[in-house]
């Protein structure tokens, strides 16, 4: 099965490295690139690519509004978020917003394509910072204790282990702390 790929960047030189990327993986096609939000949800609709790399942070509609926007038309569209910035900030808006899974630019290559390859099987990438964070929850810290290793306030931290349970699918904490053992929190 060939996994059909929309790259949204508004940087033209790392749109290029990422066609060249998934160029070198004969499971993967390219099918078009945006350079902003706008584009995007319009190639989405157009194209119906199975996992669409979307950039946060682009000028004029961001990567958060152009997500919201592609899904409420799509509900089945596979968002990946890909962004040079590892935080909170950014983590929790793009979940929210329906992404499926959130990784970073520096992630290693064959990271990347499997991240493409684990979205389009209905997977959650998480690049491993983003589940460092999780794994204090598999290390069975209650929202206090993991408040204060991140330095964040109770209510910061309930707000977003419920969000993750949320995009994970999981119930209750326990399922979350499963699902960050399975997909590599430690």
């Amino acid at each position: 099965m060939t996994i059909r790929v929309l790259i949204v960047d508004d940087q033209q030189l790392v749109r290029a490295g990422l066609r060249m990327l998934c160029h070198t993986a004969a499971d993967l096609e390219v099918i078009g690139e945006a350079s902003g939000g706008s584009d995007a949800v319009r190639l989405a609709a157009d194209l119906t690519p199975d996992v669409i790399l979307m950039d946060l942070r682009m000028p004029g509609m961001d990567g958060i509004r152009a997500t919201e926007r592609i899904l409420a038309a799509r509900p089945t569209a596979r968002v990946l978020a890909l962004t040079t910035f590892d935080d909170d900030d950014h983590l929790y808006p793009a979940l929210e917003a329906g992404a499926c899974g959130f990784l970073v630019k520096d992630a290693a290559p064959a990271d990347l394509l499997d991240g493409i390859r684990r979205a389009a099987t209905g997977e959650r990438p998480f690049s491993p910072d983003v589940l460092h964070r999780l794994a204090l929850l598999t290390e069975g810290l209650s929202n206090a204790e993991i408040a204060a290793r991140l330095v964040l306030g109770v209510t910061t931290v309930k707000t977003h282990v419920t969000n993750l349970m949320a995009k994970t699918g999981s119930p209750n904490r326990v399922r979350l702390a499963i699902y960050g053992l399975r997909h590599g929190a430690r």
